[in-house]
């Protein structure tokens, strides 16, 4: 009996069947086929001699899924396309099938090549030959077939073999054939294919998929005109033009804004799930990871505007994501390739000077893609009466990316929540008989809604039909998984303790000698989450209490419990390097930068100092012995090695939970031979957000590093969470998750990067992370969730708008409520005079609310001569240059204890010493605010910065300075 695996196969070969009649060489295939019986494979010989290929090729795949399978049949047939050098039709078996566009482009150039077939054979069969050899288009054994056929028939059938075996390659070899066609001097069969003269000049070679494909009748030349007249009138051919030349080091998308893809051809599932929205409703289309759901949005966004431009009618399209570098990438390879032919497309985001205009952007194109943010300022601009804003009636169609992540607190959920206030106060406006306000219509996109930590299936029903009302969806869209849906190899590699961690003994003997001097009894285990959440607990209590001693010591005792995380995860040298930095900086600190001399140190900071000082040169010599290496680590050196020695061309990425293990990762394979012997060449990608002490990554950096990925430049990715969603990483064939698990939605992203047919997926256990249990719970939750959306797609339709506005009516009373709860917030904000702030480590009095004032409603800065005089200024190594009007160039510590209280700011011009509130213990009224670690936890509103004043003063001053 044929196993599951063996249908699966065979419908999968059925399915391709008339692409791979058209692509398989018959007589190579079958010299490497050992599975089928010598007389059967004489017969398809002699059928490919007498009647053709493409019938002889029918009657091998009929002998290739005949049953009884031999074992490993499918695969045998796959590597026997392979190296008869049938590619493009492995390709269909081996889920590397071209987007539809191109495969309807490349359809277009084979039918033409048959068209013009008749002219065509008229070559100089033997010089063309040859260069075709080279180019790739003919294998060796092609060669010898078309110079043999031409030697002993002609050189017109020479051509008509030579024909026959080009059109068989990967899409792009048509613009290959017609450069050779232009090289060996074949100008009028140059010219008749689409080539133009005047281009000619322009560059020496088009490289594959340098052509834009468009329809022209043929009737340019004597040939064309004699061969179409025998067709119909309507019929029209694909013909094609190169794109203008591209300078050196230029980003042809960027330049060129990527070929012009005038048609959008899509699959019939994608067809499937566009409908509904193509009929103008409100719709969450939930597609896996690589199926082409930002293509379909494409799809519905160019008939959206169609159709409104027929109805004469201006539509107007805002494309919604929710992280910088999608920006570029959905407008550089989808939106604008698509549409720029008939519609104005723009991006914006927070790293464009395009932001400040963004309402004219907005009205002079048709299609805008940015960032969730901006689109909700100048919203709420609008809302404030503010003449600069954008109003929802004036977009007709949003498209939200990522749409799961539209759920409470969210800024998605803001927009949305605009949206569903407007909807119901129309439905009341009708009512009336008064004109309701137009609202745009929403699509929402994700390839995973997650169940929202539910541990029962109605909990997690709910959290879906949440999302769906958040996005006033009509309908959520999927499709049957079953044969399409190809899941990797997955597999878990536990670890075993250390038999031995001198390193973290000595680690864990100082954390121990700091429990006693400060009379601290932890209640956990040394390195575990739980004893990182009591340090942190102990930490608040101790700046409430103003107890530095303690404050102090749970500081230093968090340094060393990372120390300990980091020796499991990475290497003990990058360990070790951590905690050494960390003193060293604040050694640095207790040094003023202009003497020698040191800033006030308390007996606990010597106490401190003295630890590290005593133990430094053990912990690094331990450090640089490999024999106690983590078996994390260990599996990882394995896990890599087996996949770049098993693979042909392997590709994978590498998710860890932190951007310094990334780093420290990628450094590990680069310092490391045996990688590189195997030819590994690894990159680190990680998030852009400066929120962490790792300098972050660019997006012109990040766009770097996915660029070499995708060109193979990079073939080893390691990447913190910034690569699970969205962004177009090229599709690789193994994914490793390194000690690093969060939720389903997570998880079924990481999986969906293995795109390659037999690809893997690797969970590997990290010391005290728990991550094999997680995985399991997300994996459960996955099967919860997919139920839950079958069941959400079986309900009657009239029960599942019921639940639907019940949910948005609790949404916006929910919103009013809390809307209710901040204006009175705001109403008892305090006076500033009655905030102060002192140094958390010294206690020193630093100033009052009064002396603060707000820049751009982000930055606190405080330019008082008083506050001046006590800080100490150091250089910010990591500058990050800012777009705008103001960049950090330095950081200001306190001159008595050297605790760093923010950072340098310059304005315009003017230095503003900028606060970080967490650096400060805040008293409001003589009581110290426990939790107070931003400044949105703060009520007080402060003035804003007077900048006409201050620059004022300062040129009064240098006025001064010079009259002296």
């Amino acid at each position: 009996m044929a196993s599951d695996k063996d249908e699966q196969w065979v419908r999968l070969v059925e399915d391709f069947r008339p692409r791979l009649t058209e692509r398989i060489k018959v007589e190579q295939v079958l010299d490497h086929l050992q599975f089928i019986e010598s007389d059967l494979k004489e017969e398809i010989r002699q059928k490919a001699r007498t009647e053709g290929e493409p019938r002889a090729a029918n009657v091998l795949i009929s002998a290739v899924i005949r049953k009884p399978h031999s074992p490993g049949w499918f695969r045998a047939f796959v590597d026997a396309l392979v190296s008869a050098d049938c590619e493009s039709a492995a390709d269909y078996l081996q889920d590397n099938i071209p987007e539809p566009e191109v495969e309807a482009d490349n359809d277009c150039c084979v039918r033409l090549i048959q068209i013009l077939c008749p002219s065509l054979v008229g070559m100089k069969t033997d010089e063309v030959c040859v260069p075709c050899y080279s180019e790739g288009l003919l294998t060796e054994e092609d060669l010898e077939i078309v110079k043999t056929e031409t030697a002993q028939r002609g050189s017109r059938n020479g051509a008509r073999e030579l024909l026959r075996r080009i059109v068989r390659h990967r899409p792009g070899w048509f613009s290959t054939f017609l450069n050779i066609l232009r090289e060996t001097d074949h100008n009028d069969l140059y010219r008749l294919m689409g080539g133009s003269s005047d281009i000619d000049k322009q560059s020496e070679s088009l490289p594959d998929g340098a052509h834009t494909y468009h329809y022209m009748y043929l009737s340019a030349s004597p040939e064309s005109t004699q061969l179409s007249s025998s067709l119909e009138p309507s019929v029209f051919f694909c013909l094609s033009e190169p794109l203008p030349c591209i300078t050196d080091g230029a980003d042809p998308i960027a330049e060129a804004g990527g070929p012009d893809k005038a048609n959008i051809v899509l699959r019939d599932y994608q067809e499937d799930v566009a409908r509904p929205a193509l009929e103008g409703k409100n719709i969450i289309i939930c597609l896996p990871t690589g199926s082409g759901k930002t293509r379909v949005a494409v799809y519905i966004t160019k008939q959206h505007l169609d159709s409104r431009r027929a109805e004469g009618r201006s539509g107007k399209v805002v494309v919604l994501v929710n992280k910088v570098p999608l920006v570029e990438q959905h407008y550089s390879a989808e939106f604008l390739p698509y549409l720029k032919q008939n519609y104005k497309v723009e991006r914006v985001s927070g790293d464009s000077q395009l932001k400040i205009s963004f309402t004219e952007i907005v009205k002079k194109n048709d299609v805008v893609i940015c960032t969730a943010q901006i689109l909700e300022n100048y919203l709420e601009r609008d809302n404030k009466g503010e003449d600069e804003g954008v109003k929802l009636s004036d977009l007709t169609l949003i498209v939200i990316d990522e749409c799961h992540h539209t759920q409470k607190g969210g800024v998605y959920n803001h927009i949305m929540m605009r949206y569903l206030k407007q909807k119901h106060s129309n439905i009341r406006l009708k009512k009336q008989q008064k004109e309701p306000v137009p609202l745009p219509q929403i699509l929402g996109l994700t390839a995973s809604p997650g169940v929202g930590g539910a541990t029962k299936m109605e909990k997690a029903e709910e959290h879906i039909l949440r999302i769906c009302a958040n996005l006033d969806a009509s309908k959520i869209m999927t499709r049957s998984l079953g044969e399409y849906k190809k899941e990797p190899m997955k597999t878990t590699m536990l670890v075993e303790d250390r038999k031995e961690d001198p390193f973290g003994d000595v680690i864990k003997k100082i954390m121990n000698a700091i429990h006693d001097h400060a009379q601290l009894t932890p209640t956990c285990d040394l390195g575990s989450q739980n004893y990182e959440q009591w340090v942190v607990q102990l930490e608040a209590k101790a700046a409430k209490e103003e107890d530095q001693n303690v404050r102090v010591c749970t500081a230093h005792l968090r340094q060393y419990n990372e120390g300990l995380n980091l020796s499991n995860t990475i290497r003990m040298c990058d360990a070790f390097s951590f905690l050494n930095q960390y003193y060293e900086e604040e050694m640095k600190k207790k040094t003023l930068p202009d003497q020698e001399h040191t800033i006030q140190i308390t007996d606990t900071e010597r106490f401190l100092f003295s630890l590290f000082k005593g133990i430094k040169c053990k912990l690094q010599k331990l450090a640089e012995n490999p024999e106690y290496e983590n078996d994390s680590l260990s599996k990882l050196r394995t896990k890599i090695l087996q996949e770049f020695s098993s693979r042909k061309e392997a590709r994978g990425i590498i998710f860890t939970k932190t951007r310094r293990s990334a780093i420290a990762l990628s450094q590990w394979i680069q310092e490391n031979p045996k990688f590189a012997d195997i030819g590994v060449k690894a990159s680190y990608v990680i998030g852009g957000g400066d929120q962490s002490v790792v300098k972050p990554m660019t997006s012109a950096e990040q766009r770097d590093v996915l660029n070499k990925f995708r060109t193979g430049k990079v073939n080893l990715l390691i990447a913190t969470t910034v690569a699970e969603e969205g962004l177009d990483i090229a599709a690789c064939n193994f994914v490793i998750r390194y000690g690093l698990v969060t939720n389903e939605i997570a998880m079924i992203q990481a999986k969906g990067r293995g795109r390659a047919e037999d690809s893997s997926y690797t969970l590997v256990e990290v010391k005290n992370t728990g991550v094999a249990e997680k995985e399991s719970v997300n994996e459960y939750r996955q099967k919860m969730m997919d139920k839950a959306i079958d069941k959400i797609r079986a309900m009657n339709q009239v029960n599942y708008d019921k639940r639907i506005t019940d949910f948005q009516i609790q949404a916006i009373m929910e919103e009013k409520v809390r809307m209710t709860k901040k204006r009175q917030k705001d109403v008892k904000t305090v006076n500033p005079a009655d905030v102060k702030f002192s140094c958390r480590s010294c206690s020193t009095h630093v100033c009052t609310g009064e002396d603060v004032e707000i820049i751009e409603n982000m930055h606190r800065v405080n330019v008082t001569s008083q506050f001046g005089k006590l800080f100490n200024r150091t250089e910010n190594t990591s500058l990050v240059e800012r777009l705008l009007d103001y960049e950090t160039n330095g950081f200001i510590a306190c001159k008595k204890c050297g605790q760093r209280w923010g950072s340098m700011m310059l304005y315009r011009g003017i230095e503003c010493p900028c606060l970080h509130v967490k650096n400060f213990v805040v008293t409001l009224n003589g009581k110290p605010i426990s939790k107070c670690t931003k400044w949105s936890e703060l009520p007080v509103k402060f003035p804003d910065f007077d900048y006409a004043e201050h620059a004022s003063y300062m040129a009064q001053c240098s006025d001064d300075e010079e009259t002296e």
